[in-house]
């Protein structure tokens, strides 16, 4: 566990954990003495809020725990889905640390290609778990290559317990290709001199200068998931996979329709589906249309879709994979969606022979439901009416 006069001379590096102390309380948060910030909630800063010119640096904390709230990092992207700080009925930008109103600022910065300084360093952290440590994600910018402003910075709509509607925003940022923030740019920045600095990393003064992005890439451990990379290890994962299996465990014909729309939810393309009739099910449960580009130099490709509803005990094996291989035609590809797992046997025939088939297993279903509808409760009420 760091000495508080080692964090306040440490560099930053990524996935590295910055303990505090252990008393059980807020003295425990070791940001304040890393990096100057409050000891607040998800939006730290340095500096006066919201505007640009005022703040030094900001700092973004999550748990990636909030089920309303599913912050994610896409490691192998680079990309992180952050959510802002209105969490109750209120106007989206009335929030009191100022969390969204710092988001639009932010990203009508990242747009407007004419203003290239006083723009704050973004440091990321996640939770641990272990009091109040944390581990250091990154550098982020706002939005990501190719993003256009009405698709980086989304006002989304969610639902108080008692009913009530508001909004929040949906950001989406890139951390940078920095694996290190040296504490010779940090005290820069807290004098206000980030730009100027000898110590600013030529990849942020890229994005800052002409908006250049260099994402921090991961490469997948493996393409071949194992049992447990399938199945959820998070209790609240586990009973969103859990509410479906037990709606549809006794009726598996049912649940081809929950699949295709989790299969739609999950691929963005997805223009049209069309379910086939039980008397004639021999394995392909859907087929519809993927839409690849946009307007009149579009095209659409079909797909294939196999629905299983099994349990995390039984795992979908070759012959259910082969059923759904041999009715893939000429370019077309499969989707398989499984509250399961698929086997170890068929998997790896699948990525051995390069069958187009994307898996969409039990730990893809409760992440793609709890990004688009919510809690298990919000899921049942979905369920309801489909």
């Amino acid at each position: 566990m760091p000495h508080e006069t080692v964090l306040s001379e440490a560099d930053l590096i990524i996935d590295k954990i910055y303990g505090g102390s252990r008393k059980g309380n807020a003295a425990d948060d070791p940001l304040p003495t890393l990096l100057g910030v409050d000891s607040g909630a998800g939006f730290r800063h340095l500096g006066e809020r919201p505007g640009l010119n005022t703040l030094k640096l900001l700092v973004l904390k999550t748990n990636f725990k909030n089920l309303n709230w599913p912050d994610h990092l896409d490691q192998e992207t680079g990309l992180l889905t952050y959510y802002g700080d209105n969490h109750k009925p209120r106007d989206i930008h009335d929030t009191p640390r100022k969390g969204n109103a710092i988001l639009r600022n932010l990203y009508e910065f990242a747009h407007d290609t004419s203003r290239t300084s006083q723009f704050p360093p973004i440091f990321v952290f996640g939770g641990t778990g272990v009091y109040r440590d944390v581990r250091f994600l990154g550098l982020a910018v706002p939005s990501a290559e190719g993003m256009s402003h009405d698709e980086d910075l989304v006002a989304v709509w969610r639902s108080s317990p008692d009913g009530i509607r508001f909004q929040n925003y949906r950001a989406v940022m890139t951390i940078l290709d920095i694996p290190r923030i040296t504490r010779q740019w940090i005290r820069d920045i807290q004098a206000g001199n980030a730009e100027e600095s000898p110590h600013a990393p030529e990849e942020w003064k890229k994005w800052i200068k002409l908006r250049k992005y260099k994402p921090l890439l991961s490469e997948p451990r493996s393409k071949v998931r194992s049992r447990t990379d399938q199945l959820p290890s998070d209790a609240d994962d586990q009973e969103i996979v859990q509410t479906i299996y037990k709606r549809y465990c006794n009726s598996p014909t049912d649940f081809e329709k929950c699949a295709a729309e989790i299969a739609r939810m999950g691929l963005r393309g997805i223009t049209r589906y069309e379910l086939t009739r039980p008397w004639r099910d021999g394995g392909r449960d859907a087929t519809g249309g993927y839409r690849i580009g946009t307007g009149a130099g579009s095209i659409e490709v079909e797909f294939s879709l196999e629905a299983k509803c099994y349990s995390e005990n039984n795992g979908v094996g070759v012959k259910e994979l082969s059923r759904l291989l041999s009715r893939l035609r000429h370019r077309q590809f499969g989707v398989m969606v499984t509250t399961s797992y698929l086997s170890p046997q068929a998997y790896n025939e699948l990525i051995d022979d390069g069958h187009p088939v994307i898996v969409i297993s039990a730990v893809d279903i409760a992440d793609i439901l709890k990004k688009k509808i919510g809690t298990a409760a919000h899921i049942e009420a979905w369920l309801d009416r489909l």
